[in-house]
């Protein structure tokens, strides 16, 4: 991606926050600029070429914001000509347990619009309804493990064959970048104006076996683009 390209995309992903504050403005533009998942799942094809998106602990929305600003620029003949054809997004569903993050992507979304719907609630009793793919970033380790496991499970029965189920996760099994991951997760949470959370983390091959016997085929991939961190992504797909 070029230095230009790169530019338009984040000004446009960001813009719909503008209305939301000072706040919600400043951290989208800093979480989509510096976290590498955004530009990677976008780079890497991961997503089907039109699906509806269920994204579980979805904060204000950036996500969302993202998808939409590479859907319209590929559609306006703005995309780098050796990167897959972006997602065609037909609906954008979220459930965030935060009523200020869901709140701020109210008012940058608005109440009316035709794909976005953030709802309030907790995403292990929340009814997942009908998507291809459903996400959650950075987010299972809140959870006990019980209730990761009773989640993941629903997801899985969720989802129609052919379906993605898309996470980041941190390896509990990755000694000091580990730690460091969750230094910066408590940080973040706290600027955030969030209570610091018990983590609930597992090794990676804890994760990828608990996926596997759900039915998920998975593929991780180390997602921290050179930063001293355990993050992998897990691409996990129920088989056509």
């Amino acid at each position: 991606m070029t230095a230009s390209f790169d530019k338009v995309l984040l000004d446009d992903a960001s813009r719909p926050f503008r209305g939301s504050g000072r706040f919600a403005y400043h951290y989208s533009r800093g979480k989509l600029s510096s976290d590498c998942i955004f530009r990677e799942v976008l780079k890497r094809g991961i997503f089907p070429p039109q699906a509806r998106f269920l994204d579980l602990g979805c904060g204000q929305g950036s996500l969302f914001a993202w998808l939409l600003a590479a859907r319209k620029l590929y559609e306006q003949g703005h995309w780098p000509g050796d990167w897959p054809m972006p997602p065609k997004p037909l609906g954008l569903r979220g459930v965030e347990l935060m009523q200020s993050d869901v709140d701020r992507g109210a008012r940058a979304f608005g109440a009316d619009h035709p794909l976005v719907s953030i709802r309030q609630g907790d995403m292990c009793r929340a009814d997942l309804g009908e998507a291809d793919v459903v996400t959650i970033l950075d987010a299972l380790h809140y959870i006990d493990h019980a209730r990761q496991a009773d989640l993941l499970g629903r997801i899985r029965a969720a989802l129609p064959a052919g379906g993605l189920f898309l996470t980041r996760v941190g390896d509990a099994g990755a000694g000091l970048p580990y730690h460091i991951c969750n230094w910066i997760d408590h940080a973040v949470t706290f600027v955030r104006g969030h209570r610091l959370p018990r983590l609930h983390c597992r090794k990676l091959g804890e994760w990828i076996e608990l996926l596997g016997g759900l039915g998920f085929q998975v593929e991780a991939m180390p997602m921290s683009q050179g930063k001293p961190f355990a993050n992998v992504m897990l691409v996990s797909r129920v088989p056509a």
